[in-house]
């Protein structure tokens, strides 16, 4: 694909301006656009295009870019486009691929369709293939590529380099060259700019770094993207568990490691997959929201029901039922405050068992201030207000209790359900939620029952 030029046009103008080319019929000049652009911008333009014109424009696109665009892709845009595509063009597409791309592309098809696609692929494509697949998914398998260089720590460096000249091309992102023994063992590694800067006559091993850190090829996804964030890595090298060095993994992998997880947490607060498509067919959009709906609906029931036991005391003070939300709204934003911060230390690998308690016991010091805080200053209100001060001690006792408990519970339910399995950024808000409203009214109107009545 050429190289794009950047311009001062916007993606939204460049949009609007293919939209317009479409609706005159002007399909060829359309198709020399989308040629002419990156496969990254082709590909933000079909996420940003409704169903119709986002067939249209995937119509149009060249054959040989097809693989570079869907790289780009968020995965279920991916999914669908990819189902509609016979095997012999995903075939075609897998071409040049990067393995851990063309893994998750197979990854995603029928069985029928997975077999025919291998059928199609030349030897080479279907041996990188069933050697990613072989590795679980969200793993450093998974996401590497096995397009190293390697050398042997006895060679002179002026053989390295008149080998790289023949060679004619590194792989992309390739900042270090791996030292591997005759069983390809990883021994250490060259960077790139020690090798064009040393003595000619000197030996690998004299240059190479032994103390290269290689990552085992089960490890986490999320672990990688840590790594890599804690040392500034370009690439790092895979290994089995005997040292065998069996690819690698570069930063623009673990870019869209860190982008995915960023957006789980964000969708998942919502209860949405972060792969959900903006742009996607309504009634799949719909499905894909009814199941936390419900969840929520019995959630909101449950809340409903505790003011429901103190019906009685609704009816003798109505200024009670005025300022009821009150406390489960302030529970409710404290709460997930604490939730958001323990969310992301645990993304991070900042929090575990030897930490968690302190963590606990912080959060929970830190809702009991809070609470003393705001709750003398809503008595104060509500006695000013309403000119009542056995009201506003109530609601201020509640108050108290409720941002106590949601420190805590803040803190302490993203770990009880990491620890069994379940992803606090997806359940972790509305478990919260039905906390802090359940504690909030319990608290109020049962004081308010107790001392009122």
């Amino acid at each position: 694909m050429p190289i794009e030029v950047l311009d001062s046009e916007t993606t939204d103008q460049r949009l609007n301006r293919l939209t317009r080319a479409l609706g005159s019929g002007m399909f060829v000049h359309v198709r020399n656009m989308l040629h002419d652009m990156a496969a990254s911008d082709v590909a933000f333009i079909l996420e940003s295009s409704p169903p119709r014109t986002r067939q249209v424009l995937w119509q149009l696109i060249d054959l040989d870019h097809t693989g570079e665009i869907l790289d780009e892709l968020g995965e279920e845009l991916k999914d669908n486009l990819i189902k509609q595509m016979t095997p012999e063009r995903v075939a075609k597409a897998a071409q040049g691929m990067d393995t851990d791309d063309l893994a998750y592309i197979l990854r995603s098809l029928p069985d029928s369709i997975f077999n025919k696609v291998l059928q199609s692929m030349s030897s080479q494509d279907r041996t990188r293939v069933e050697q990613a697949l072989s590795y679980p998914e969200d793993t450093a398998g998974s996401i590497m590529n096995t397009d190293t260089v390697t050398l042997r720590p006895d060679v002179n460096i002026d053989v390295i380099l008149r080998y790289l000249r023949i060679r004619g091309e590194l792989p992309e992102a390739t900042d270090t060259l791996y030292v591997v023994d005759k069983r390809d063992n990883l021994l250490g590694g060259m960077r790139i700019s020690d090798l064009l800067t040393c003595n000619p006559g000197a030996s690998v091993r004299d240059i190479m770094a032994p103390d290269l850190e290689g990552i085992p090829v089960g490890m986490n996804d999320s672990e990688v993207a840590q790594l890599f964030e804690r040392h500034d890595w370009l690439s790092a090298p895979v290994i089995g568990e005997d040292n065998q060095l069996l690819g690698r993994i570069t930063i623009d992998d673990v870019v869209d490691i860190i982008r995915e997880d960023a957006e789980h947490s964000m969708m998942g607060m919502a209860g949405m997959d972060e792969d959900s498509d903006t742009f996607g067919p309504v009634l799949k959009s719909t499905l894909q929201r009814s199941l936390w709906l419900t969840i929520n609906l019995f959630a909101a029931l449950l809340a409903a029901s505790v003011s429901n036991m103190f019906e009685g005391t609704l009816e003798q003070f109505s200024t009670i039922a005025i300022l009821m939300t009150i406390v489960p709204s302030m529970g409710g934003v404290a709460g997930n405050q604490t939730l958001a911060l323990v969310v992301r230390g645990i993304a991070l690998g900042q929090i575990g068992q030897s930490n968690s308690r302190w963590l606990i016991g912080k959060e929970l010091a830190i809702g009991f201030l809070n609470g003393l805080l705001w709750s003398v200053l809503i008595f104060a209100a509500v006695w000013l207000w309403k000119g009542d001060i056995a009201l506003g001690a109530l609601i201020g006792g509640a108050m108290l209790i409720n941002m106590t408990v949601a420190g805590f519970a803040g803190a302490s339910i993203p770990l009880l359900l990491k620890k069994m399995n379940i992803d606090p950024a997806l359940a972790g808000g509305m478990v919260l939620t039905t906390v802090t409203d359940v504690i909030g009214l319990f608290a109020f109107l049962g004081l308010a029952t107790f001392f009122l009545l």
